[in-house]
């Protein structure tokens, strides 16, 4: 049986394919109407479904993605994106982050256990995942989305647990924790929320990114897997969240000054 598509569900993959098409369509000037007119050689192409495309809401053909590559001077990158992330999505799906991350207008982040992958630093990465080095390599290549010309404003909320849960040696913790704090502001603003058991992100780590467009993808971790949401009453869960651990957290100043003071009487030799 083919996977369902729910209402409202939009797979990230697909998204950011839709993007970056859109991108390429917009910098030649053309409207979907123009680029319809252009591509339709017999495939049937029409603005409807080049619109579709573009929002994630269909999963396109490689004919269909070989055409639009030549049309829009992409090179062929507009088709290695889709061996990349079309070929072989479907819905509902769950998904590699990354995918979204560089996509994204604003990041709100959460980590209930282990600081978040975008801050971690090499060794800590390497502890967490028990030394294997193309799952280090390819975590620290996220972080080079704050090397993009607009990267995303980050907004990351620490559990105070994160400060004291040992990843690797005391050396490892205390390169770590500096690292967090010398993350400039202008890179992220990030809170620690003090060690409670009484709220709701008790329950788990997630991310809410917000794109371009305003709409809204949410990816909450397990045991099991990362999931993804994009259905609104989801959303509306995970914003009513963040907005309770928001008025928890330490002000950015105090937050840098706790990370210090821990590395100080925890982790310093």
């Amino acid at each position: 049986m083919a996977p369902q598509k729910k209402r409202g569900t939009v797979s990230p993959t697909l998204l950011a394919f839709g993007r970056r098409l859109r991108r390429l369509r917009e910098a030649k000037g053309w409207t979907q109407d123009s680029l319809a007119r252009r591509a339709n050689n017999g495939q049937g192409v029409t603005p409807q479904y080049i619109g579709a495309v573009e929002n994630g809401r269909t999963r396109c053909t490689r004919e269909f993605a070989a055409t639009m590559d030549k049309e829009l001077d992409a090179g062929g990158d507009l088709l290695s994106l889709y061996d990349d992330l079309v070929k072989d999505s479907a819905f509902p799906v769950w998904f590699d982050w990354h995918l979204v991350e560089p996509e994204a207008d604003e990041i709100d982040s959460y980590s209930l256990s282990v600081v978040h992958g975008l801050f971690q630093t090499p060794a800590y990465a390497a502890a967490l995942l028990r030394g294997n080095t193309d799952a280090v390599e390819a975590r620290m290549r996220r972080q080079d989305i704050f090397s993009k010309k607009n990267p995303p404003g980050f907004s990351l909320l620490l559990d105070e647990g994160v400060l004291h849960r040992p990843a690797g040696s005391r050396e490892v913790m205390r390169e770590q924790l500096e690292h967090l704090a010398a993350v400039p502001l202008e890179q992220a603003a990030i809170q620690i929320i003090p060690l409670s058991a009484e709220h709701d992100g008790n329950s788990g780590s997630f991310n809410i990114a917000t794109m371009e467009d305003r709409t809204q993808i949410a990816y909450v971790e397990s045991g099991a897997r990362g999931l993804t949401m994009s259905e609104p009453e989801d959303l509306a869960t995970l914003s009513r969240t963040l907005k309770e651990l928001r008025s928890l957290a330490l002000p950015v100043s105090m937050s840098k000054d706790l990370i210090l003071r821990t590395v100080k009487e925890k982790w310093s030799t």
